[in-house]
C-alpha cells in the first residue's frame, strides 16, 4: 500500500538551528529521511518546521529540492510576512503556516487569526496547531474562525480529547503522528476519531521523532491497518493527506 508521510521534520547542519527549551535536536538530513522512508513505501511527503528552526526556510526549501516531486513543506512566519515571501515560499512548495503553541508559547496567540486568515486568502494555506489537546476547549471560538486546521499528534492528551473530537467532527484535520507521545489510547483514539469524521486523520512518521519518549516505529502504521481495516487505512495513510496537501496526481 501506498504511504504519504503528513509529518516529518529535516534537521539539517548547513542551515540555522537554535535551541527551544536548551534543547537542540540531533542532525537528520534528506538522506537519512529517504533512506528510512524506503521501508515504508513512502511516496511524498511534509517537511514541516519545527521550533528549533523558528523563521528560517533555507533549510526547507534545500529539502523540498531534494526530496523532490510530492513533497510539501510547513513553515513557520513572522506576523509581519508579506503576500510577496508567501506568494515566493508557495511557488517552491510550501502549503501551510505552523503555530508551536506547546514549544513557542501563548504569545503566538496573539497573531494566529491574523496570520492564518491572511495566508489562506494569499494562497489557500492551512493553519497547523502543535498544542495539547486540553488547550482546546479555550482556544475553541477562535479556531472555529479559522478556515482551515489541522492539530498535531492527536491533540497529544486525553484531556481535551472530546473537544478534539467535535473539532474533528467539524473539519479541523487530526495528524495521526507521534503516538509515542501522547498519554491517549492510540487504538481507541483513532477509531472515533475516524468515526465522526472519515477524512480528519492524517498519517505521519514525525520522524526523527525529536523529544520523543518512543520515537516513530513500524508497529504505528500496524495500528492504523488493525484499527481501521482496509478502506480507513488507505484514508489515513494516503488518500486525507493528499487532498489536504493538495497534492497533483502527476507528482507522485
Amino acid at each position: 500500500m501506498q504511504v504519504f508521510d503528513a509529518h516529518f521534520h529535516i534537521i539539517d547542519p548547513d542551515f540555522p538551528l537554535q535551541s527551544n527549551q536548551g534543547y537542540t535536536p540531533l542532525l537528520y538530513r534528506t538522506e537519512d529521511y529517504l533512506q528510512e522512508a524506503e521501508k515504508y513505501s513512502m511516496t511524498g511527503g511534509v517537511v514541516v518546521s519545527g521550533s528549533f528552526q523558528g523563521y528560517d526556510q533555507s533549510y526547507l526549501i534545500h529539502a523540498l529540492e531534494k526530496l523532490g516531486p510530492g513533497f510539501v513543506g510547513v513553515t513557520q512566519l513572522p506576523p509581519s510576512v508579506t503576500e510577496e515571501k508567501v506568494l515566493e515560499l508557495h511557488e517552491k512548495g510550501v502549503r501551510g503556516v505552523r503555530f508551536n503553541i506547546k514549544r513557542g508559547g501563548r504569545a503566538q496567540l496573539r497573531h494566529m487569526e491574523e496570520l492564518a486568515w491572511k495566508v489562506h486568502r494569499w494562497t489557500g494555506w492551512h493553519a497547523e496547531l502543535y498544542v495539547e489537546a486540553s488547550m482546546l476547549e479555550e482556544l475553541k471560538p477562535v479556531i472555529k474562525r479559522l478556515p482551515a486546521i489541522s492539530v498535531d499528534h492527536l491533540g497529544l492528551t486525553a484531556a481535551g480529547f472530546e473537544t478534539l473530537l467535535e473539532l474533528a467532527a467539524e473539519g479541523v484535520r487530526v495528524k495521526a503522528t507521534g503516538f509515542g507521545r501522547v498519554d491517549l489510547n492510540v487504538p481507541e483514539a483513532l477509531a472515533r476519531i475516524y468515526q465522526a469524521n472519515s477524512e480528519a486523520l492524517l498519517f505521519g512518521t514525525d520522524l526523527p521523532s525529536t523529544r520523543a519518549p518512543r520515537p516513530f516505529q513500524a508497529s504505528d502504521i500496524e495500528i492504523i491497518k488493525e484499527v481501521l481495516g482496509e478502506k480507513g487505512q488507505r484514508n489515513v495513510l494516503y488518500e486525507n493527506a493528499k487532498k489536504w496537501y493538495r497534492i497533483e496526481p502527476d507528482k507522485e
